[in-house]
């Protein structure tokens, strides 16, 4: 990857050419062409890291009452940074302020060399709203607000995305967007992994995008990703010693608990949000790396554990997959029983890039609920696994989940891209003895994919 620097007469120049091309590039997409994965192009660095702090995103500690995960980047001239944090209050008069370090992690990119930190908070007070900013070199970023959870009978507003993945500044940016219009109350936001590509030589500008298109969630609530098989890169490709590698943004951009399962420890973990209870499995380490059995035993206890009314599971990887050629046995035969015999209300994935809902192995019980989501742009085709067991199902969609809890009661809705009501059911009851009402008012038409083929001509997929 090389790097250019222009002057003032050449920026012009630059300037005018790239409008031609956005006009070309506009006229292409019209015609329903491809346009690229990232909107930087190739060779020009727009997420250079600098003295000043960015990629601010909170994330659950293991009580999100009392606990609080903060993580950013800056240029490597920043390597002992804190956080300082407050109550908030009316004046900008902060008062008294915590100072809580971070580490730091040095991850070199085709952006440059750059510095994560990573600070976790404890002691701090349930359904506190406060302020907290984090330092650069000489600088510091703006306050932003985070409130910690509440009690488990106060309500709560959730979002769950499936995979964000490609053209996330283009495609995905609408979706979050809507998202947050949908649901200003929400707490807690659960991706369900590929939050990008990787892989092409821009992954640092594709994490960039990923944090502009999430925009001010990213600081504000709590952010808890599950690893996707994009979030690992093959090392020793197509060679007898090829393996999964985790990427090496995943472990500095998050700054997540660590209590996860033996051998998936940066990727699997736990945590309790205002009655809930969410695990979070690596699909990837699961099917690839043999640690099914390990995650399970794990997720096993987790689960036994529980003190919370609700239970969710995060993965990548779906348990009945609704695309054609994926069998993902391992999970099946080791995760499945485990999430079955303790009926967790639901079980959130990704991978598949289409929509398919299907309840467990009893078809009769309320839970679990098993869905798999899409929110970005590529789409790929359903399988007949999904057209006979999985209802409803989409193809062509981009869609996001709200999920509210209160008074004893579970909503879900899946909404598009436009924010159109696509699916919606209800949970009540006690754990272990749930109540699943559907909910078909106002939910539109199933969506089927409209094209034989991609606009690169690939017949198993509907977009990419």
């Amino acid at each position: 990857m090389f790097r250019f620097h222009v002057g003032p007469a050449q920026r012009v120049l630059v300037l005018a050419l790239l409008a031609v091309a956005g006009t070309a590039g506009v006229a292409a997409d019209a015609r329903g062409q491809a346009e690229p994965n990232t909107l930087v192009p190739l060779g020009v660095i727009r997420y250079a890291p600098s003295a000043f702090p960015e990629r601010v995103v909170a994330s659950p500690g293991e009580d999100a009452a009392r606990e609080l995960g903060i993580a950013w980047r800056t240029g490597t001239t920043v390597s002992a940074p804190v956080v300082e944090i407050a109550v908030a209050g009316d004046s900008p008069d902060m008062g008294d302020r915590r100072s809580v370090s971070a580490r730091t992690v040095a991850v070199d990119s085709e952006s440059g060399a750059a510095h994560h930190h990573l600070a976790r908070i404890d002691g701090l007070e349930p359904d506190t709203l406060y302020a907290y900013r984090v330092q650069g070199d000489g600088t510091w970023s703006a306050w932003s607000h985070y409130r910690t959870a509440g009690g488990g009978e106060a309500p709560l507003t959730l979002l769950y995305f499936g995979d964000s993945q490609n053209k996330n500044l283009s495609l995905t940016t609408r979706v979050m967007r809507e998202a947050q219009r949908h649901a200003p109350d929400a707490r807690l936001v659960l991706h369900a992994g590929d939050l990008v590509s990787g892989g092409d030589g821009q992954d640092d500008t594709e994490w960039g995008e990923w944090f502009d298109a999430l925009g001010p969630l990213a600081p504000m609530l709590a952010n808890a990703p599950a690893p996707g098989n994009h979030e690992y890169f093959e090392e020793f490709e197509d060679t007898p010693q090829e393996r999964r590698v985790l990427g090496r943004h995943w472990p500095a951009t998050f700054a997540l608990p660590r209590n996860g399962a033996p051998g998936a420890e940066e990727t699997t973990y736990w945590f309790d949000y205002q009655g809930v209870r969410v695990a979070v499995i690596d699909g990837t380490s699961a099917l690839d790396l043999g640690t099914a059995e390990a995650q399970a035993a794990w997720l096993d206890g987790v689960l036994a554990d529980n003190p919370q009314p609700w239970s969710i599971v995060l993965m990548h990887q779906p348990i009945y997959a609704p695309r054609a050629g994926r069998n993902n046995v391992a999970l099946r035969e080791h995760v499945a029983p485990v999430i079955e015999r303790h009926r967790v209300d639901l079980v959130l994935q990704g991978h598949d890039h289409v929509y398919a809902r299907r309840p467990g192995e009893d078809a009769a019980a309320a839970t679990p609920v098993y869905v798999v989501s899409v929110a970005g742009a590529k789409q790929y085709r359903l399988s007949d696994l999904a057209e006979g067991t999985m209802h409803p199902i989409a193809e062509d969609t981009q869609l996001f989940q709200v999920i509210r809890i209160a008074d004893g009661r579970l909503r879900y809705e899946a909404r598009t891209a436009t924010g159109r009501l696509y699916d919606a059911f209800e949970l009540s009851g006690p754990r272990g003895a749930r109540v699943r009402s559907e909910d078909e008012d106002g939910r539109i038409d199933i969506r089927r994919c409209p094209r034989e083929a991609t606009p690169t001509g690939r017949t198993d997929r509907c977009w990419e």
